[in-house]
């Protein structure tokens, strides 16, 4: 994983404290805010409306889909900690203000979460994905 240890560590208390009360105490919520910035509320709103989808093909590729706030729809790769989205693009590459946007840490909340909704598509419309990003760039 491409996190630093601390961000990793936070994402494992939240898998835990959510699995055992269904709920995300205060001291993480404020730990996500601390660690992820301004990233943080919007990713939970994204968590909320369950904005994030997990795309998984025959062979076992699994990416994200993040319908953002704008109603655009972003991939996130979790694998490899990326996100199609300019902000990602902008303060997360060229900045360095941000360890991720808001999209990809949707991803890693909704997975702690188990909000995840699941899409199983054929090798064929996940490479239609993939070469619509590139088209959109």
């Amino acid at each position: 994983s491409t996190l630093p240890a601390v961000a990793e560590e936070l994402l494992r208390e939240i898998r835990k404290a959510f699995q055992e009360t269904s709920q995300v105490p205060d001291d993480l919520l404020l730990g996500l805010k601390f660690i992820f910035g301004p990233s943080a509320v919007p990713a939970l709103d994204l968590v909320d409306q369950r904005s994030v989808t997990r795309v998984r093909s025959p062979s076992g590729r699994i990416l994200y889909q993040v319908l953002g706030s704008s109603g655009k729809l972003y991939t996130c790769y979790s694998s490899c900690h990326f996100c199609t989205c300019p902000a990602f693009g902008f303060s997360v590459l060229q900045k360095s203000e941000s360890l991720l946007c808001k999209h990809i840490l949707a991803v890693y909340l909704s997975r702690a979460m188990g909000a995840c909704q699941e899409l199983a598509v054929s090798e064929e419309q996940l490479t239609n994905i993939l070469l619509a990003e590139e088209e959109d760039e």
